[in-house]
């Protein structure tokens, strides 16, 4: 009789600034014990994280993963390359796109699933331009100020 530990996902909030996302996915991790334990632990960045397709096999990059402080001499490397789960035919598309100009694969939410396995949801996606980076700012601000004047009529 087990319980589960509460975990929180764990977000790249930069992502959809710089991105604009034109397809999602949702990817299995190939991780070691430790990374698990940190990961319900929540020590987790994807800040500089990227994706990168080797040999075939979709990579993800400079994910940060701190050390389980438990840990003993076996533990991982925070910031190893570890490898994607997808069916074939959706690595088969990805890499189709991302050798179009301008796409890329952005990781941006890390969480575990209900069955209780690390998922990285990762986005096809394109870099947005600078005008296209106001315009976001501009709808978040709007949206802001019609959020605060409902909250005054309420």
């Amino acid at each position: 009789m087990g319980t589960k530990l509460a975990t929180k996902e764990i977000l790249n909030r930069k992502a959809k600034f710089e991105f604009s996302f034109i397809q999602q996915y949702e990817a299995g991790l190939v991780l070691t014990g430790t990374e698990v334990k940190a990961l319900r632990q929540g020590l987790a960045n994807l800040t500089d994280a990227y994706c990168l397709f080797e040999h075939g096999n979709l990579m993800v990059k400079n994910l940060f993963i701190a050390e389980y402080d438990h840990g003993t001499i076996y533990n991982h490397d925070a910031r190893r390359d570890r490898r994607l789960l997808l069916r074939k035919p959706e690595l088969r598309k990805l890499e189709r796109r991302v050798n179009e100009k301008g796409f890329t694969i952005v990781p941006f939410r890390l969480y575990f699933s209900e069955r209780g396995f690390a998922k990285l949801e990762i986005a096809l996606a394109q870099g947005k331009k600078e005008f296209d980076k106001r315009e976001t700012i501009k709808e978040r601000d709007s949206k802001r100020d019609l959020d605060r004047i409902k909250k005054i009529k309420l």
